[in-house]
């Protein structure tokens, strides 16, 4: 079931996401100082392709904590409350329900990337 709810993301707009996730994580790797910032963009990218069955393991210590904050202060604070919005708004249909579910689970790795790992 998940390989076509993944087809079917794939289909109406997750390939283009997936498609711009890694192209930011391309112009974040061109320095060094944003090398880590690109390795969360190409683990948004991995999860926006194909989210249906794969699941988000958060641990880290003290340096995820601290890079967490200014990834929160940056990007992460707007871009976790468009998904949560986007996954509320689906969620109102019966139909949307998975959908939202998968917009919220990329709203909570938005929010802190550092130390989670997608499996």
């Amino acid at each position: 079931m998940s390989i076509i709810a993944n087809i079917i993301w794939i289909i109406f707009g997750g390939l283009v996401t997936a498609i711009g996730w890694c192209l930011a994580g391309i112009v974040f790797s061109i320095t060094i100082i944003g090398i880590p910032l690109g390795r969360q963009c190409f683990k948004m990218a991995s999860l926006t392709l194909a989210p249906f069955g794969k699941t988000i393991v958060y641990g880290g210590g003290a340096p995820s904590l601290i890079a967490n904050i200014f990834w929160l202060i940056l990007a992460g604070l707007p871009m976790a409350v468009s998904y949560a919005v986007l996954g509320v708004l689906y969620c109102i249909t019966v139909i949307g329900i998975p959908i939202g579910l998968q917009c919220l689970k990329m709203a909570k790795l938005s929010l802190l990337p550092f130390g989670a790992q997608v499996m």
